[in-house]
């Protein structure tokens, strides 16, 4: 494709030399002949010192900014270089999906994503999610390691999945990924927020300037004319309101206080919880298969995604009665030798936890033992907030290593103690811990394991030395279940 016919589709003029384009690239490892280089500043690192290798390599014409010194090939130039270098990628990577919706908040993006290509799926449609759990299709799940991939891996995906047939695609939409533009581009006919609290303050100054990362997704990114899906029973809902008619989207309210989607009441069941809700004046009742109020709250927003791009009301809130957990969330993991079930979740910030445990409670008739911890390199803040909701939401409190990154794990663990009273105990080996919450549970109690939910691998160094040991919670808990129960 001709550098002057992508410039064209972007609304920029050519101040250059036209050329063939192969690809894109923000990797100059990766520039190849007829490559157009992204050339960005990062945290650690600064793309343009490696500009003179991109060229060197072949790169056609490189994206960066203004006073970037650029020779040998056309300079786009530009104060947000990520912004212009999504314009330019767009483009080139064709076809993409017919429909596309995508989602924000702190918690919920997961589940959200992939319980809407589950209802799409159910509705006959090629469908697929992209982002925590990687790209999830009917047939497979390839990793990417990001919430939200960077501008090639997202566009280059995009292509794949609809060379491939596939029609309908939900992505997470991460604050980091909003605000470095990496979901730019593609035509986005709906986008959802789920909720906001206090996380990835390490990266945002403050709870104000996270928010406004989220609302990039509705400022920016949905097409004009497209709809806005709001859980509107959180906090911050009504300013996320108030930017979706700003813009002038579509606006589709789910909760107590939604008008798409009216939840009129939630009770639970022995394996799930029971739905009473409104729908264009009609009144439905859901056994919903999925444990806790924010479960439920993600299976009716992405029941409100799909009724928002064309899906047929009866046939959407039927399939809402099949869908099945997430991968890593209030997953049941096993059942101990005394018959306590071990669930397994994602959850690791002070609401997600706090909703975790309200989720299980209403299934527990001993005790809620709790295994938790904190990431390290991450915002410190959050720490003390987790031990004070485990302990008062848990019956029995073990605070354990989580990624403890480039920090002390000791360290780490003695902030979130900090906010915890008498009775929190400490085991640092998560296996141990997870162990010791197994073979104290008896019959009636509950074990939730917090933090990891679906990874497999444990964080422990940074940069050089970082090192990634292998272990997943699923399975460690089966196994100490198992152990215990002299299988």
């Amino acid at each position: 494709m001709k550098l002057s016919a992508l410039c064209a589709a972007a609304g920029l003029a050519l101040d250059g030399s036209d050329a063939n384009v192969t690809g894109f690239a923000i990797d100059h490892r990766k520039v190849a002949p007829g490559t157009v280089f992204g050339a960005f500043r990062g945290a650690k690192f600064n793309g343009e010192d490696f500009i003179p290798a991109a060229v060197g390599a072949g790169a056609v014409a490189v994206v960066a900014a203004p006073e970037a010194r650029v020779e040998g090939a056309v300079h786009f130039a530009d104060a947000e270089p990520r912004r212009l270098f999504a314009r330019l990628a767009a483009p080139f990577y064709t076809p993409v999906p017919e429909t596309l919706v995508a989602v924000t908040g702190t918690n919920g993006k997961t589940s959200t994503v992939e319980l809407t290509r589950q209802l799409w799926r159910m509705a006959g449609q090629r469908a697929a999610s992209i982002g925590t759990l990687g790209v999830t299709t009917s047939d497979e799940s390839v990793s990417t390691g990001l919430t939200t991939p960077d501008i090639v891996t997202f566009l280059a995906n995009l292509t794949g999945l609809a060379r491939e047939g596939v029609s309908h695609v939900a992505y997470e939409a991460s604050s980091h990924g909003l605000s470095q533009f990496r979901i730019e581009g593609p035509r986005v006919r709906a986008g959802a927020f789920t909720n906001l609290s206090r996380d990835h303050l390490d990266y945002h100054a403050t709870m104000d300037d996270y928010f406004a990362a989220k609302m990039r997704l509705f400022d920016e990114v949905v097409m004009d004319g497209g709809t806005a899906v709001i859980w509107a029973d959180d906090a911050w809902s009504e300013k996320a309101i108030a930017h979706a008619r700003a813009r002038g989207l579509k606006l589709f309210t789910v909760g107590a206080r939604g008008d798409g989607i009216r939840l009129v009441g939630r009770t639970p069941t022995a394996l799930g919880q029971k739905l009473e809700i409104e729908h264009e004046g009609k009144a439905r009742v859901i056994d919903l298969p999925l444990i806790g109020a924010y479960q439920a709250a993600n299976a009716l927003v992405a029941a409100g995604l799909v009724l928002a791009t064309g899906g047929e009301p009866d046939a959407t809130f039927d399939a809402v009665k099949r869908l099945v957990t997430v991968r890593g969330r209030i997953e049941r993991a096993a059942i101990s030798p005394a018959g306590a079930p071990i669930y397994v979740d994602y959850a690791h910030t002070p609401d997600a936890l706090e909703a975790a445990i309200a989720a299980l409670r209403p299934h527990v008739t001993g005790r809620l033992i709790a295994v938790f911890g904190a990431g390290g390199d991450r915002d410190q803040g959050k720490r003390p907030e987790m031990g004070r909701v485990a302990a008062e939401g848990a019956d029995v409190a073990i605070v354990t290593d989580d990624n403890p990154r480039g920090e002390e794990p000791s360290a780490i663990r003695a902030m979130v103690l900090a906010g915890m009273g008498e009775g929190a105990r400490e085991i640092g080996d998560r296996r141990a811990a997870i162990g010791a919450a197994v073979a104290e549970a008896g019959a009636g109690d509950v074990v939730l394991v917090a933090g990891k939910g679906h990874e497999q691998g444990q964080i422990i160094g940074s940069g050089d030395n970082v090192r990634v040991l292998p272990f997943d919670d699923v399975t460690v808990a089966r196994e100490m279940a198992g152990t215990l129960g002299g299988k």
